[in-house]
C-alpha cells in the first residue's frame, strides 16, 4: 500500500494594479512638463518669419542685439550675420513679426541706420545711444510675401506707397543734380531727386525725381526744368540783383520747374524732361522745340558783329520772336566790286509774330515784306551796359532810307539792316576819366586835412584827455552812491512807507472819512446851487432899475411945466364962466339929496356895518404891523445863513486849506505809488537786487 502524497501547490505572487502605487505627487511634474511643452510650442509658433537681407556692408550690426524697425517700432531682431558664397556681400538673417511678414513683398526696402552727415543735414543721431538698427519701408497693402531682399546703402527718398508721380530728368552736366536735392515750384518744395546715373549710350546724366501728389498734376508737356543751385547775378537799370532760391539749394543744389506756355497736356509717369542751366535757357527751349515751323531769314550788317553769337535772341518791340542760328560771311556785289559782309541767320517763329498757328513760310515772308515797307529794319543792340553780348533787334524806323525785303535772295531772304548806335566803351571810359579829372581833388584833400587837424586838436585838449578819468570818477561815485547803506535801505523804507499809507487809508476807510467828505461836498454843492438860483434874479432886477432910470431920464421937465400952466389957465376960464357961478346952487341941491340918502342909510344900519368893517381892517393892519416887526430878525437870520454858506464854501473852495491839504495828501500818495511801481519794475528786471542791493 502506498502512501499518497499531495501535489505541489502553484503559489504565485499577488498581482499589483498599475494605479495602486500611483501618487498624486506625480501630477505636478506632468503638468509642468505639459506647460513647458506648450510654452515651447507657443514660442516656436510666435518666433516670426525668418528673412535674409543682403548688404554691401553690415557695420555695427550684431546678432541678438540689432533690431529691425518699421517707423521706429521694433518688429524683429537680427539672428545671424554671414557672408554670401563668394564673400562679396553680407547676409543678415532676421526674424520678423508674423503679423508684419505678409506686407513684405519685393517692393520692401531695408537699410542700416547709423549717424551720417550729408548736405541734407545730420541723421541717425539716436543711434549714438541705442546702437545701429535696420530700418524697413514698404506699402500698406498685403502682397506676395518674400523672404530675400537686397538692402540699400541709405533710406529711400520716397517711401513706398506714397502718392505722387515719378519722372526722369536729363541733364548734360551732372553737377546740376545731386541725390536728395529738392524740386521747387514757385519757391515751394514739392519733390526730391534720387541718385543721378550716367547713360551708357551717351554722355548725358539722368536722375529720377518724385513729385508729390497733388502737385504732380502740374506736370505737362509745357513744363520746363532748370537748375536753381548757386547765385543768379544780374545787372539792369534797377541796379545789381543777386538772387538764390534757398540756403538748402545753395548747399545741396536743386531744380525748379514751371509751365512756359498754356495748353500743355498731362504727362504719364516716367516722362523724360530736360534740365536747363537757367530759366532763360529753359524758356528759350520753346523755340528749339518748334524749329520745324521756324522760318530762316538773313540780315547782313555793315559793321563788326563781335559779341553776336549763335543762340542770341531776335527781338521785335522787346519780345523774343526767334534766335540767331549761325553767323557766316556773305559776299555781296556792289558798284565798287564784291564786298564781304557778315550775315546772321535768323530763325523766326510764326506764332511769336502774332500769326495764327499753322502759318507757313510764305505767311512769314509776307509779314516781313509788309513790315519792311513800313520801315522795319534789323540792327544790333547790347544786352546791358557792362556786357559785350549782342542781340538782333527788329525795329520800325519811319525815317529810314527806302529799302526792300529781298525775298528771293540767296541763300536766304534778306531783311534790310541799319547801322546800330552801340555805345563806345572807350569813349565812355574816357568821359568818366575826364569827369574824375574835373573833380576838385585838391580842395577835398585840403578840407580833409583841415578836418583831421581839427579832430587832432580836439583830441589833444586837456578836457578831452581828462574825459576818461572823469567818466571813471563818475562811475566810481555812482557805484559808491548805489552801494551806500542809505541807498540800499531805500527799498525797506519804501516798503514801510507803503505799509503806513495802507494803514492810513484803512483807518480813513473804516472811520467813514470818505463818506463824510462826500456828504459835506454834496451839501456844499446844494448851497452853491441855491445861491446860484438866488443870484439868477439879480440881473433881472438890475435891468428893471436901469429901465426905470432910462424912463425918468426920458421925461421932459419943460413940457411938464407948460402943460401945468395951460391947465391952470383952463381952470381960471372955467371958474369965470356962468356955469361955474351957478355951481353953488347945484351943490346945495345935491347936498340936500345926500343928506336924505344918509338918513336912509342910517335908518338901514349902514353905520354899524361900516364900523365893523373898519374894525376888521384895523385888526388886519395890526397883524401886518406885527409881521413887519419880525422882518428885521428874519433878514438877520438870512444874513447869518449867507455868511455861514460863504465860510463853508471858502473852507472847501479851490484856495481853502482843506483843499490844499487834501491835494497835498493825494500828491504824496501818488508819488509813493509811483515809487512803488518803479521799485517793482526794477525788481522785475533784476530780481537779484533784493539780495545784492543793486
Amino acid at each position: 500500500m502506498t502512501d499518497p502524497t499531495p501535489a505541489d501547490l502553484d503559489i504565485a505572487p499577488p498581482r499589483r494594479a498599475f494605479w495602486r502605487n500611483l501618487s498624486f505627487v506625480w501630477v505636478v511634474p506632468v503638468l509642468a512638463l505639459m506647460v513647458s511643452l506648450g510654452l515651447a510650442w507657443q514660442t516656436y509658433a510666435d518666433r516670426g518669419v525668418l528673412i535674409e537681407i543682403t548688404f554691401n556692408s553690415a557695420q555695427g550690426v550684431t546678432p541678438k542685439e540689432t533690431t529691425l524697425r518699421y517707423r521706429d517700432v521694433s518688429i524683429g531682431q537680427v539672428e545671424d550675420v554671414t557672408f554670401s558664397p563668394d564673400l562679396s556681400k553680407v547676409v543678415v538673417q532676421a526674424r520678423v513679426d508674423k503679423n508684419v511678414a505678409p506686407f513684405l513683398d519685393q517692393e520692401a526696402t531695408f537699410w542700416i541706420v547709423s549717424p551720417q552727415v550729408s548736405a541734407r543735414g545730420i541723421t541717425g543721431l539716436s543711434t549714438v545711444l541705442s546702437g545701429v538698427y535696420i530700418e524697413g519701408a514698404w506699402d500698406q497693402e498685403v502682397g506676395v510675401p518674400a523672404t530675400r531682399f537686397v538692402g540699400s546703402d541709405g533710406p529711400p527718398l520716397v517711401q513706398p506707397g506714397r502718392p505722387g508721380k515719378r519722372i526722369t530728368l536729363l541733364a548734360e552736366d551732372g553737377r546740376l543734380l545731386s541725390e536728395g536735392a529738392p524740386v521747387y515750384f514757385h519757391g515751394v518744395r514739392i519733390g526730391r531727386l534720387e541718385q543721378p546715373r550716367l547713360v551708357v549710350s551717351s554722355d548725358a546724366v539722368v536722375v529720377d525725381a518724385f513729385i508729390e501728389a497733388p502737385h504732380d498734376r502740374r506736370l505737362n508737356t509745357a513744363t520746363r526744368f532748370w537748375d536753381t543751385s548757386g547765385f543768379d547775378v544780374s545787372f539792369s537799370s534797377a541796379g545789381l540783383s543777386v538772387e538764390f532760391e534757398s540756403i538748402s539749394a545753395l548747399v545741396a543744389g536743386g531744380v525748379k520747374f514751371d509751365s512756359v506756355y498754356e495748353g500743355g497736356t498731362p504727362v504719364k509717369p516716367g516722362h523724360v524732361f530736360t534740365v536747363y542751366a537757367d530759366e532763360a535757357e529753359a524758356r528759350r527751349s520753346l523755340f528749339a522745340g518748334t524749329n520745324e515751323a521756324a522760318v530762316e531769314v538773313g540780315a547782313a550788317f555793315g559793321e563788326s558783329v563781335t559779341g553776336l553769337e549763335p543762340g542770341a535772341t531776335v527781338r521785335l518791340n522787346g519780345l523774343n520772336v526767334g534766335e540767331v542760328v549761325a553767323i557766316q560771311a556773305n559776299i555781296e556785289e556792289t558798284e565798287f566790286g564784291p564786298e564781304l559782309r557778315p550775315l546772321a541767320r535768323l530763325s523766326i517763329l510764326p506764332e511769336s509774330l502774332g500769326l495764327p498757328r499753322g502759318a507757313d513760310r510764305d505767311d512769314v515772308l509776307d509779314f516781313l515784306e509788309a513790315a519792311v515797307a513800313k520801315g522795319l529794319r534789323a540792327r544790333l543792340a547790347t544786352t546791358s551796359l557792362f556786357s559785350s553780348a549782342l542781340v538782333v533787334e527788329l525795329v520800325e524806323l519811319p525815317d529810314a532810307d527806302p529799302a526792300t525785303f529781298q525775298r528771293d535772295s540767296e541763300p536766304l531772304p534778306l531783311v534790310p539792316s541799319v547801322t546800330s548806335d552801340l555805345p563806345d566803351f572807350t569813349a565812355t571810359a574816357q568821359g568818366v576819366l575826364e569827369r574824375i579829372n574835373e573833380l576838385p581833388i585838391e580842395d577835398l584833400i585840403e578840407q580833409a586835412t583841415a578836418v583831421m587837424a581839427s579832430a587832432e586838436a580836439l583830441l589833444r585838449r586837456d578836457s578831452t584827455v581828462a574825459l576818461p578819468d572823469n567818466v571813471s570818477a563818475l562811475l566810481t561815485d555812482t557805484r559808491a552812491l548805489i552801494n551806500a547803506p542809505s541807498t540800499q535801505a531805500l527799498p525797506g523804507e519804501l516798503r514801510d512807507t507803503i505799509a503806513e499809507l495802507r494803514a492810513v487809508v484803512t483807518d480813513l476807510r473804516q472811520g467813514g472819512a470818505t463818506e463824510r467828505l462826500i456828504s459835506t461836498l454834496e451839501q456844499a454843492d446844494r448851497i452853491a446851487a441855491n445861491l446860484a438860483t438866488a443870484s439868477d434874479g439879480v440881473p433881472e432886477l438890475i435891468e428893471e432899475l436901469r429901465a426905470v432910470a432910462e424912463k425918468a431920464n426920458a421925461l421932459q421937465a419943460e413940457e411938464l411945466v407948460t402943460a401945468a400952466r395951460q391947465l391952470l389957465e383952463s381952470a381960471d376960464a372955467v371958474v369965470d364962466s356962468d356955469a361955474t357961478r351957478a355951481l353953488p346952487a347945484s351943490l346945495n341941491a345935491a347936498l340936500d339929496e345926500v343928506r336924505g340918502a344918509l338918513a336912509d342909510l342910517r335908518e338901514g344900519g349902514a353905520v354899524e356895518n361900516a364900523n365893523a368893517t373898519m374894525a376888521s381892517a384895523r385888526d388886519a393892519a395890526d397883524a401886518v404891523a406885527r409881521a413887519s416887526k419880525s422882518l428885521p430878525e428874519l433878514s438877520a437870520r438870512l444874513d447869518r445863513l449867507i455868511a455861514q454858506s460863504e465860510g463853508l464854501l471858502a473852507t472847501y473852495g479851490a484856495r481853502s486849506s482843506f483843499n490844499d491839504e487834501t491835494l497835498s495828501a493825494l500828491r504824496e500818495i501818488r508819488d509813493a505809488a509811483r515809487a512803488v511801481s518803479q521799485l517793482a519794475r526794477s525788481i522785475e528786471r533784476n530780481p537779484n537786487s533784493l539780495l545784492i542791493g543793486r
